[in-house]
């Protein structure tokens, strides 16, 4: 029981910690904040081992991000969005606590509700922290941009894990 306990905790660190690296390691500039490939580790997180880990790496991960490269304002909102985008991922997509089949229309429809979830949270984050639904508004764009490419890189890494049998591998002795 406590070996079981020690993995998930150490299972859940490592995906806080590969969120937060991603995330950091590419940023291209946007209005209000930076893309980045976080999002594809959030969407492998949620998916592969379900809501709770989904809400930990996507909340921790991105605001410890956030604060590591000077947009602590975002920190809070960060943490609140991210979180509830890798938690509604893993709702969706681990029905049941069900190894992910990237190729199941479960799947697609979680990363698409987990990035709607990323650009409505930060146009609301964005339009109180700056006072205006119109710059609010003006991340959208970069943040679909955003998020259709964490999508694509989801699958192009999904579909080479599932390959080689990475998310059965991990369930059963990570987590079992």
């Amino acid at each position: 029981m406590k070996e079981n306990r020690v993995k998930y905790i150490t299972v859940n660190a490592l995906l806080i910690a590969l969120v937060c690296v991603s995330t950091i390691a590419i940023q291209i500039p946007i209005p209000l904040g930076y893309m980045h490939l976080g999002n594809m580790c959030i969407l492998l997180a949620g998916a592969m081992f379900g809501p709770v880990s989904g809400l930990l790496a996507g909340g921790i991960g991105s605001a410890l991000a956030d604060l590591l490269t000077g947009y602590t304002q975002w920190v809070l909102p960060t943490l609140i969005i991210k979180g509830i985008m890798g938690w509604a991922i893993g709702a969706i997509a681990c029905r049941g606590g069900r190894i992910m089949h990237i190729r199941s229309a479960r799947t697609f429809i979680a990363g698409v509700a987990g990035i709607a979830i990323m650009i409505f949270g930060y146009f609301i984050g964005g339009s109180i922290l700056y006072g205006s639904i119109y710059t609010g508004a003006t991340q959208i764009p970069g943040l679909t941009l955003e998020g259709v490419l964490g999508i694509l890189l989801f699958y192009a890494v999904g579909f080479a894990l599932e390959k080689a049998k990475v998310p059965t591998l991990l369930r059963e002795r990570l987590l079992s």
